[in-house]
């Protein structure tokens, strides 16, 4: 069993910054989290030393806000920051006890406008996917060269999701539409289906590697609301839930 000074993480300073990406991050070395600084991330330790004590380090990474960010499931050092900035970075993290680097790896674009959100493909090393405005663009990020770029949305992207085997994407956008790629036969959307009614927010998550997703939305009447799709058919959802009414 672990005593509560090993089980949590606790007094860290995050910030409260308004993104389409995640705030928080893990792999299996490291912890990453939005810092109260505007182009920063707090990095610590996963596992802690001397009693359960972790030092929290700063990895600055953009001149402006870092919207979002993944550590690659290939390599638990690596992790891809995306910004405000127009840029995307990939960063090899040091073992612990080593300070953080001072500058990244590579860097791709700038790409047009905000990073909104960033994915590793979930099979192939080093297959960074990332979503700016309407575009979702999958990068190699060794050549450091775009291999495809996604017919855009009607909308703002608010989420992509590869399926675990690696063989689709999945994306929910500002126009209340869900779309299923498969960005190795075309770049067009193959399948694509109204979503939640309002356009708030939402996520899509596949189910592991299963013909299911879930997204998580808003009715509307401003009801959270969580719904599961079947993409075998697709033309709506197979169960919906709704949560409570509220803004958030």
């Amino acid at each position: 069993f672990l005593s509560p000074s090993q089980a949590w993480i606790g007094g860290l300073r995050a910030s409260s910054i308004a993104s389409y990406g995640n705030h928080v991050e893990a792999s299996c070395r490291w912890v990453a989290f939005s810092a109260e600084a505007a182009g920063v991330l707090g990095i610590v330790p996963l596992e802690g030393r001397d009693g359960g004590k972790r030092t929290v380090s700063q990895l600055c990474c953009h001149s402006d806000a870092v919207t979002d960010f993944a550590f690659s499931p290939f390599d638990p050092l690596l992790l891809a920051t995306g910004s405000a900035d127009e840029t995307v970075k990939v960063w090899r993290l040091p073992e612990e006890g080593q300070e953080l680097p001072s500058s990244a790896g590579l860097m791709l674009g700038p790409g047009g406008g905000t990073v909104d959100m960033l994915q590793f493909h979930p099979t192939a090393d080093g297959i960074l996917t990332s979503g700016v405005g309407k575009q979702v663009t999958v990068w190699d990020v060794g050549q450091q060269q775009p291999l495809t770029a996604l017919e855009a949305h009607g909308d703002q992207l608010q989420s992509l999701s590869w399926k675990h085997d690696g063989r689709l994407l999945g994306t929910s956008c500002k126009d209340k539409k869900l779309r299923i790629f498969d960005p190795r036969a075309s770049p067009a959307a193959s399948q694509s289906v109204p979503g939640h009614e309002n356009n708030k927010d939402s996520r899509l998550l596949w189910m592991g590697a299963s013909d299911c997703l879930i997204s998580v939305g808003f009715s509307q009447m401003r009801e959270r609301e969580v719904k599961l799709w079947d993409t075998r058919k697709f033309s709506g959802a197979t169960f919906t839930l709704a949560l409570d009414t509220s803004s958030g």
